[in-house]
């Protein structure tokens, strides 16, 4: 095994999230929204045992790799807008009611830092942080472009072998920008930090040595990156993109 997986780190402290257990007040699976996603009603039977080091959840729109990641985040303590145990801005409440449902099993001595990074809601983060700032100056993120003030962020708030939870980061970044998140990502682990993203990417999904869960119809379930339907699709298009662009153009 790659040394870079067993770190001196891991071997003195367990990771910040061991497992995800469903709460004895959660609904039962299968009701409402989100308890009526498969994923979602599979977390609220058994629980998730989360591995140290990376696990990306990889999956269609609407599987409910977005909403669990929420959940565990919200659940963890983090803000649901995105942003550290410490963030408390709001603009409109849309998260899922799963945190409630769901009861975090804590490592012995792993760090509490976390921080949550979501795409989506970047804009009225950086805003906060604006009228928030830390100790330091920081980065003038609304002067940069959407992309520069992903990077400038995982510089400034990703620097603690804490819990980090990511959705779909892959959104704002280049190519050679994902190659830096995934060097960000690896430095984390390697620290004894622990992450939980949900990706569309089939690069950032390829990152050695992480745990692969494949969200669907079927629930969740582990899979090799060559495995994944998603980097199927994308070696086929990649291929001979005629076939899937021909009938648009008709």
């Amino acid at each position: 095994m790659d040394p870079f997986w067993e770190p001196r780190s891991r071997q003195r402290r367990q990771p910040p999230v061991v497992a995800v257990h469903p709460a004895d007040d959660a609904p039962a699976p299968g009701g409402a929204w989100p308890a009526s996603i498969p994923a979602v009603a599979q977390v609220l039977r058994e629980g998730i045992d989360l591995d140290p080091g990376i696990t990306f959840l990889v999956g269609e729109n609407g599987s409910g790799k977005s909403t669990i990641v929420e959940g565990i985040a919200v659940a963890y303590g983090l803000s649901p807008e995105g942003g550290s145990r410490q963030a408390r801005h709001s603009t409109r409440a849309t998260e899922s009611p799963l945190s409630e449902w769901l009861r975090i099993q804590r490592g012995v001595g792993a760090n509490r830092w976390g921080f949550f990074l979501r795409a989506e809601t970047m804009h009225s983060f950086y805003t906060y942080l604006e009228d928030n700032p830390s100790n330091g100056p920081e980065p003038r993120y609304h002067e940069m472009s959407h992309g520069e003030s992903f990077l400038a962020l995982l510089e400034t708030r990703f620097d603690d072998p804490g819990f980090y939870c990511l959705d779909e980061p892959e959104a704002a970044l280049s190519f050679s920008s994902t190659l830096s998140l995934i060097a960000v990502l690896r430095r984390i682990a390697d620290e004894g930090g622990q992450v939980l993203c949900a990706t569309h990417s089939p690069m950032l999904a390829a990152l050695p040595g992480a745990t692969i869960l494949e969200v669907g119809e079927w629930g969740l379930r582990r899979v090799e990156w060559q495995d994944l339907e998603l980097v199927q699709h994308w070696r086929a298009f990649l291929d001979a993109p005629g076939r899937y662009t021909r009938h648009l153009l008709d």
